[in-house]
């Protein structure tokens, strides 16, 4: 029996994903969206070892999830997506099969790219008999593709780790080039030229990172706010909001800035 991959969900996350896995194994594509589909497949007929969930968080998540491994009975269930704590706990109690939780890093526009230059860190419960079955798969698999891994020791700090010290974080340290920002402007002095300052305590000591003062856009700093049950982190949002109505160009400001370390915060 032909077993494969199946990627499921081939938007900016799965689609890079299906890209990687298809290059080194035998790997079939499932959207809704039948036109992001590479081809049609024949449920009856597909071996699936690991199911790959790429689709977006959801109230439904949960029930999603246990729809698709009811229609296609995979051996072992990776979820890729970012996802509220506690999900895959949740749903390991549901299910019988081992199910990793693999959270994603990189940008959108050179995901593929980043999928290798970042280790994948993964997650598994030791609850499930499989654990170390899969782990060992999950491993060859990547390391198959390229790419190098790490074992977290539960699925709840992965989740945790993407939302808190990636995406907001990351807000956070946007917030703070937009408040710097708006005091330059307030006393019309160059923000780059104040920022030099910190250039050198920058780089012998790491901890005055200089961040371009864009609008927070996009579809993950901002939205992975709502997974997370944490009134102090919507300050990231509020902030962002302020900073949109007192700096008139800050949705386009990202257009004109000249540097050579211009960063994007469409992500």
């Amino acid at each position: 029996m032909n077993k494969q991959n199946l990627v499921v969900g081939l938007g900016e996350i799965g689609k890079p994903i299906f890209h990687l896995l298809s290059n080194n194994t035998q790997t079939s594509g499932y959207d809704l969206n039948p036109k992001l589909m590479p081809k049609p497949i024949d449920v009856k007929n597909l071996h699936i070892s690991f199911l790959h969930v790429c689709i977006p968080f959801s109230n439904k998540f949960e029930s999603n999830v246990i729809s698709l491994y009811k229609k296609f009975k995979p051996e072992i269930i990776v979820i890729h997506s970012t996802i509220s704590p506690y999900t895959t706990e949740k749903l390991q109690k549901k299910l019988s099969v081992p199910i990793i939780y693999s959270a994603t890093r990189g940008v959108h526009k050179r995901m593929l790219q980043d999928l290798k230059r970042y280790t994948k860190f993964f997650a598994v419960s030791k609850d499930v008999p499989q654990h170390k079955t899969a782990t060992q798969k999950f491993v060859k698999l990547m390391h198959k593709c390229d790419v190098k891994t790490r074992q977290i020791s539960n699925p709840l700090t992965l989740e945790l780790a993407k939302i808190v010290v990636d995406t907001s974080y990351y807000g956070w340290l946007i917030n703070y080039a937009q408040l710097s920002n708006m005091i330059a402007r307030k006393h019309t002095v160059n923000y780059d030229e104040m920022w030099s300052f910190a250039d050198e305590i920058h780089k012998f000591l790491g901890n005055r990172p200089k961040m371009f003062p864009g609008f927070i856009g996009g579809h993950c700093v901002i939205p992975n706010l709502s997974l997370i049950n944490e009134e102090s982190l919507w300050q990231i949002d509020r902030i962002n909001n302020i900073y949109s109505k007192k700096v008139k160009d800050a949705k386009s400001i990202n257009k004109k800035y000249d540097t050579s370390k211009k960063q994007s915060y469409d992500v």
